[in-house]
């Protein structure tokens, strides 16, 4: 089982840990009022769709991400008085937003045969994977043989990969991207995991069982927010 982060996202993540770590224990001392600062959560939003434009492959990332960081700016300023929104005027923008990313992802599928049934598994031939899930679920069976890596972005919504009948020659990268959703995903038992995905307030599980002879590399990264993933042979 790999669990390997590499030093420069430990060291952020454990620094950001630290830093609330502080803040709660100097309210607790009422050396700080911590309400000032965590009245300004809309800030995490601008922070998790920095994230994301920054390892944005395609233009639905760019939605997802760019969707994240407006809203986060337009709260923060309504926190700080700046600006008035009224959020019974503005909450349609979200809906074009979902909208946009739902035809991006329609285009960008490629060739993955999504099948006549609305419960059917997807099925892909393709050397990578490109999947946007928003409010939603899809199910997607790979079976490449020179399978390259990818993205997988699930925000609200659950996503299932099976590589099982899937080979790789030498190693693939698979970016997943998730906020309040989540992401199974399913090797076969040749593959040798190596997780440098970042959890916050998430989690992300290797139930994978380590090959004897790992020259099959499957390289997990990316940001889990409020969700989780999970890696099972």
């Amino acid at each position: 089982m790999s669990r390997h982060r590499t030093p420069r996202q430990r060291i952020a993540f454990g620094l950001v840990l630290a830093f609330l770590g502080m803040l709660f224990l100097l309210d607790n001392f009422r050396v700080f009022d911590a309400r000032a600062v965590l009245s300004f959560w809309p800030v995490v939003l601008i922070a998790v769709g920095g994230l994301k434009l920054s390892n944005a492959r395609r233009p639905a990332d760019y939605v997802v991400g760019g969707t994240m960081v407006l809203a986060g700016v337009l709260l923060t300023l309504t926190h700080m008085g700046v600006i008035e929104v009224r959020w019974r005027d503005w909450w349609p923008v979200l809906l074009i937003a979902l909208g946009a990313v739902v035809i991006l992802q329609g285009q960008l599928r490629g060739n993955v045969d999504t099948g006549a049934q609305g419960d059917s598994v997807a099925s892909s031939q393709e050397p990578q994977v490109d999947l946007t899930v928003v409010m939603g679920g899809t199910q997607l069976k790979v079976d490449s043989q020179d399978f390259r890596g990818g993205a997988i972005t699930a925000v609200m919504g659950g996503v299932e990969v099976d590589f099982s009948n899937a080979s790789i020659n030498g190693e693939a990268v698979l970016q997943v991207f998730v906020a309040m959703g989540g992401v199974d995903i399913k090797v076969p038992t040749d593959w040798s995991v190596i997780v440098n995905g970042i959890p916050l307030l998430a989690g992300i599980e290797d139930k994978s069982v380590p090959p004897a002879n790992p020259a099959k590399r499957l390289t997990i990264t990316g940001y889990v927010i409020m969700g989780g993933v999970e890696i099972k042979n």
